[in-house]
């Protein structure tokens, strides 16, 4: 099957997908759930999972808003075609053997809608959980605040910095 997604120049790319690289936030406990389900589903494209924003995200993909994909799910075909939001769990669910199906129902009209609303749904349980990932909104200042950057939360307190190596209080210079 071909598939056209938007490769990283920006230019739609009709090619056979024969593999997908689905970014997922590792710190968010609905995406390493969804994550774990997908490695357990018997597939039709091979799938693998790269932490958003990890370095090796980074290295394998330098042209991405690595911090869009913080917010938003994305799945990068072996070609170079890139699928975010609604598209990325069609793509997603296309590469799996008792869900293509769906996908295929998901792709028309009516099923985009319907792929839309799950995607918001996502979005809203997570902002709803505190999720740090979502870019944009005020309790957050529009940053993505990650752990291994030196960022805690405590519920009574909000959140802290301590830079990385930083935590005795003696640091390097740079």
């Amino acid at each position: 099957m071909n598939a056209t997604g938007t490769n990283a120049t920006g230019m739609n790319t009709p090619a056979p997908v024969r593999r997908l690289t689905v970014l997922y936030d590792a710190e968010c406990s609905l995406c390493a759930f969804l994550r774990d389900w997908l490695l357990r589903q018997p597939k039709l494209v091979p799938l693998e999972p790269v932490p958003a924003g990890s370095e090796e995200a980074r290295r394998r993909f330098p042209g991405l808003d690595h911090g869009a994909t913080l917010d938003e799910i994305t799945v990068v075909g072996d070609a170079g075609q890139v699928y975010r939001g609604p598209a990325a769990w069609v793509v997603t669910l296309w590469a799996l053997r008792e869900h293509r199906p769906l996908a295929h129902r998901l792709s028309t009209p009516a099923g985009a809608r319907l792929a839309r609303g799950a995607v918001l749904a996502a979005a809203k349980w997570r902002g709803a959980q505190g999720h740090r990932g979502q870019r944009g909104g005020a309790q957050w200042g529009g940053q993505v605040y990650r752990r291994a950057d030196g960022w805690s939360y405590a519920p009574g307190s909000g959140w802290s910095y301590t830079a990385p190596g930083c935590a005795d209080g003696t640091c390097a210079p740079r």
